[in-house]
Formats: C-alpha cells, structure tokens, sequence
C-alpha cells in the first residue's frame, strides 16, 4: 500500500461552536445497514476507493477529486466501479460505470480553500440502473444552518470493509459557501453525504470533501449541494463524459501505473494544506 499523505485545512470557529459529537456505529450486519445500502464504496483503478451514494436509480454523488488519480488525471469510467451496501467482501449491487463528470468549476490544481471545496461534487452515472426494493435513492436538499445536527455514512482506511453511520453531529459553522462539521471522518470519506434528518427521513445536504483543523479540533468540510448537482445534469444532457469531443470525458491511466490498493486523498500542494480524497 502507497504511503498517504494527509494535508488539513486551517480554520478559524468562534469558541462557542466545540461541540462534542458522538462516536461511530460500525454497520457490519446486513440488518444494521438495510436502511443505508444506497451508500456505497466507489471503486477507483484498482488503486483507491471513495464513498459514494445512490440518488437516483442510475446516478452516484460523490466528491470531483475521486475521479483522478494520484498524478492528478482523470480515471476512465471502465476503472470506476460502485458497490453498493458494500459489506464483509460482498456488495447488495455491483455496477460498473457509463461515464463520471465533475463539477466544470472544479479545478484540482486550485490553492487549498472555500472555492476548491465548494466545487468537490461529481454524479457517476452507472452502466445500468439499481433497481432493487432494498436499495433506495437518497434525496438531496439544501444545506442546514450552523448549529444542526446531521450525520455521516462513509467508508475509510482504517473501515473499509463495513460502513459506518455516524448520526449525531454537528454543522458547526457555514464559511464562505462551505460547511464545516464537527463529523469524524477519515481517508476513504471523500464523497461521503452528509444527511440532514428534517420530517420525512434523511436527506443528503453535503458531500464530504476535507478533513481540516480549528486549532486542535478535528472538523470535516462539506460541499454544500445548492445548485451543484443541476449544473453537472445539465452539461451532462450536452454530452459530457462521453468519448464524441467532450471535454469532460476521463481518459486512461498511462500502462505501468502503480496498481497498489488504499483509500485515495490528494497530496498537499505546498506542504501544509490539502483537501480530503478518501
């Protein structure tokens, strides 16, 4: 396995905002996770793997930087797979990929910042839909004010066999379009939906893009959704991720790349910033 590199972002929380969060439930029996199996681990080259979720039949949410590789270029869709409700080796659904399209304001090579996690969302669409009563579409919403609980489902390095709910924390402050929570998580979450549990069960309100730092607090950064995921959808209707000239088509790893396994993140830039890639 590579050596990971994780980089933290840097921010400033008013004092007040130290909540405490509780711990994470490790979901390793299918009874445990039956509710949740539309999160899934999204399958990256062989050599990484992101968190991911059904919110519609065919489509996947997750963070833009998990369709690159660890030279910065974008996976082909035949190197992505979703499995969902993937649990102890097995998935409730194996499917591969028609096409994975980032947000087109996303730009990796971005300095660390608001405006590189504000952009971390992508749809993948699947080869064939998920049709099956137990695996259930997520809807999605806006984003919560500061001081609401929400929860996080994702997988990690340290759990990657299992996903883990986490269902009580906390949107500690709303920074320059992004949100910053007091959720644990670790490599392997990037693209984790954060869940808002309004009237009506749990809807996805974020995606995780960073793990970051408020002095000595541990906190996650979210990508608010807003008008994200219509923006991706509608350059997708033009052609976006197909091979017929579209910019935003993934193009394959050289032959000879590395085909190690692990959780994927990106490498900090200059030493001391760097966002989330699970």
């Amino acid at each position: 396995m590579r050596h990971l590199i994780l980089g933290v972002f840097l921010v400033a929380l008013p004092a007040a905002a130290a909540a405490q969060s509780t711990g994470l439930f490790s979901m390793e029996s299918r009874q445990d996770g039956r509710a949740w199996e539309a999160v899934g681990r999204l399958e990256l080259g062989g050599t990484a793997f992101c968190t991911g979720s059904l919110i519609t039949q065919e489509l996947v949410l997750t963070a833009a930087h998990c369709l690159y590789d660890e030279e910065g270029r974008l996976l082909a869709p035949e190197d992505i797979q979703f499995l969902a409700g993937w649990r102890n080796g097995r998935a409730a659904a194996y499917r591969r990929v028609r096409r994975a399209v980032a947000h087109p304001e996303y730009d990796l090579n971005a300095p660390p910042g608001a405006g590189r996690v504000y952009y971390d969302i992508a749809l993948v669409e699947l080869q064939h839909p998920i049709r099956n009563t137990t695996i259930i579409p997520f809807v999605t919403d806006e984003k919560p004010p500061a001081g609401e609980s929400v929860g996080v489902v994702s997988y990690a390095h340290n759990r990657s066999e299992a996903p883990s709910m986490q269902d009580t924390c906390q949107v500690l402050s709303d920074q320059d379009n992004l949100l910053v929570l007091s959720c644990s998580v670790d490599f392997g979450s990037s693209g984790s939906p954060v869940f808002g549990f309004a009237e009506g069960g749990p809807r996805i309100v974020s995606v995780v893009s960073s793990k970051a730092k408020s002095g000595d607090q541990p906190v996650s950064l979210g990508a608010p959704l807003e008008n994200q995921i219509a923006t991706i959808l509608d350059i997708m209707e033009t052609g976006a991720g197909f091979a017929q000239g579209s910019a935003f088509r993934p193009f394959r790893a050289e032959d000879g790349a590395r085909k190690d396994t692990g959780a994927k993140f990106i490498r900090p830039t200059d030493g001391t910033a760097a966002p989330l890639k699970p």
